[in-house]
């Protein structure tokens, strides 16, 4: 358990980035979302959930230098 903390705090710009991706890809698709089913990204709400959990990891751990994270 001590290790599943202590990787949770080294890594957390990622996991906060992929949840609020993961939610905002989420509500992308309920609202947007693609109606033809053609659209390969929002057309299922799995798509939508994880290319938001990749783009918001992506975009908070850009603005934390791995120094910052480090304890």
């Amino acid at each position: 358990m001590d290790k599943i903390i202590r990787l949770a705090k080294k890594n957390w710009p990622y996991l906060v980035g992929g949840l609020i991706g993961g939610a905002g890809g989420y509500i992308y698709w309920y609202y947007i979302g693609c109606s033809t089913g053609t659209c390969p990204i929002t057309a299922s709400p799995t798509m939508s959930i994880l290319w938001g959990t990749l783009l918001g990891a992506t975009l908070l751990s850009m603005f934390f230098s791995r120094t910052d994270r480090q304890q």
